[in-house]
């Protein structure tokens, strides 16, 4: 507990954290006597109106935008909280970039341990890796402009990496260096690798393991887990899964100025290096062009975040002593952050607010009632009798899938895909989510949007007479499929179109059409 909270508590009186007003927010009463869980408060009792976050909601719910799930801290407790069907509190959520700023911590910890410097040249770190010839701007490289993306590179070199067959440390180092170091700002994924393979240098251990008991064992984060590279260490960049609630601790920590339950995990001096501006960023005058920390962005009002694509936050900010962690499946990452701006800032006030049960109740109502819209036609087919249980073959295709099987109940469809290895078998619910019990690695992932095992909730429904859609959340990752299945006599086509080529124009979907028959 801070200092600003500890005084704040003194303020509101025992009244304001009366168990009874627990139930109208989370719901989850073990939650607030766990040790390294957060305790949840009311609004009001934190100096935010209930309304306000009502206010939140609904613009959220207004924006065309896909919220997955978010977390409002005041003062170190949870005042708001709620995720939008199928998503839920238990489910660990990839984070995209947001994950950079956990592989930044790592580097902090190195460095409060005395082993490593920023100023270190990056080329003393891996002499195996160097190429023959050492550029100027290569030499002049430090783990400092790793942290800013200033490494003076013209593109990403992530691209580079992992197209290539050698170790991903040899590829960075190999590439060229066309501008000074410290002299030019590019967004470079690559270079939070090569932190990622400094920790693994210096400390012997890779990012997820080195973080494990010096912070998220601390923080009480566990069931994460972390993509790999091919040379075995975690991809540093990306990659890392864990829940909202830990986004929300990792956010409170750096709020906390690194002290954790009375703990120094962070030095103070560290926090507030990585959080500055260390670096001009992105032209223009909107959230990412507020300067560049050490993998923290800047943000408009004055604070900072760690972010990932598709709306992956941790925003920090003192000046609110409030933390607002979101996951979701955005296209415009900058209206969510206005929306939170807009409704938000203004309503934290700098006493208790009274408590105004009428605002609590709907804010209850507000958070139970989030859900993904659901795709609706028809619950019946006059086909459906003639399909189901059938067994539909295919030729040999890009899945090697044999055969697919459709069955239809009251409560949904049953959708089984055969290959020659087993069988996948999706559960959906006829226009509502039905979620599957077992993580899967999905058989019709698209490149790299889905690489890692989750559960998967879907929904199905007759779109016209003859054409059956199921669509597909990825709930412990990000994304989501749409499955046309068009249904012609004996012949069935099966079409496939994930969420990122629906909605970027830049995306078209790579995957052919299945064409089987019964």
């Amino acid at each position: 507990m801070n200092s600003t909270r500890r005084d704040f508590l003194k303020t509101t009186g025992a009244a304001a954290i009366g168990i009874g007003l627990l139930p109208a927010f989370a719901g989850r009463m073990s939650d607030v006597f766990a040790p390294a869980g957060l305790a949840r408060m009311s609004p009001e009792s934190q100096g935010v109106s209930s309304a306000a976050i009502s206010k939140f909601i609904n613009a959220a719910n207004a924006s065309g935008l896909q919220w997955h799930g978010f977390m409002l801290l005041r003062h170190g407790n949870v005042i708001a909280e709620g995720w939008w069907k199928p998503f839920d509190f238990q489910y660990r959520h990839t984070l995209y970039s947001l994950s950079k700023s956990f592989t930044s911590t790592a580097i902090g910890l190195l460095v409060k341990e005395g082993k490593l410097k920023v100023d270190e040249p990056v080329i003393s770190l891996f002499p195996e890796d160097l190429p023959v010839e050492v550029s100027d701007n290569l030499k002049q490289m430090k783990v400092k402009h790793l942290l800013t993306m200033n490494t003076g590179h013209g593109e990403d070199t992530t691209g580079k990496m992992r197209e290539g067959t050698a170790p991903w440390t040899k590829t960075f180092l190999s590439l060229p260096v066309e501008h000074a170091p410290g002299s030019h700002f590019l967004y470079n994924t690559g270079a939070t690798y090569m932190l990622g393979a400094i920790v693994h240098k210096v400390s012997g251990q890779d990012v997820e393991t080195f973080l494990s008991s010096r912070l998220f064992k601390p923080l009480g984060i566990t069931g994460y887990d972390w993509e790999k590279s091919p040379q075995g260490l975690s991809v540093a960049g990306w990659g890392l899964r864990i829940t909202t609630e830990d986004i929300a601790k990792f956010g409170q920590l750096y709020l906390q100025k690194g002290k954790w339950n009375d703990k120094t995990i962070l030095t103070e001096s560290w926090v507030n290096e990585a959080t500055s501006a260390q670096t001009t960023s992105n032209p223009g005058d909107g959230d990412w062009s507020q300067g560049y920390g050490y993998q923290f962005w800047r943000c408009k009002p004055g604070f900072f975040r760690g972010d990932g694509a598709f709306g992956q936050y941790c925003i920090v900010m003192p000046q609110y002593d409030a933390v607002l962690a979101v996951n979701s499946e955005s296209w415009d990452m900058q209206k969510q952050m206005t929306i939170a701006w807009e409704t938000l800032l203004p309503a934290m006030q700098a006493s208790a607010l009274p408590e105004s049960a009428t605002d609590q109740q709907q804010l209850k109502q507000d958070l139970a009632n989030l859900s993904l819209p659901v795709v609706k036609g028809s619950v019946t087919s006059a086909l459906a009798k003639k399909y189901n249980g059938a067994e539909i073959k295919f030729g040999n295709n890009e899945f090697g899938v044999t055969s697919m099987q459709l069955k239809f109940s009251d409560d949904g469809c049953t959708w089984t895909a055969k290959t020659a290895k087993g069988a996948q078998v999706i559960k959906t619910g006829w226009e509502k989510w039905a979620t599957n019990k077992e993580s899967m690695k999905y058989l019709f992932s698209v490149g790299n949007r889905n690489p890692v095992p989750s559960k998967v909730a879907a929904t199905a429904t007759w779109i016209n007479e003859n054409t059956l859609q199921l669509n597909l959340r990825f709930i412990e990752a990000i994304h989501g499929d749409k499955i046309t299945c068009v249904f012609d006599g004996n012949k069935v086509s099966v079409s496939f179109l994930n969420s990122v080529s629906e909605n970027t124009k830049n995306n078209t979907e790579k995957r052919g059409t299945l064409e089987g028959t019964v």
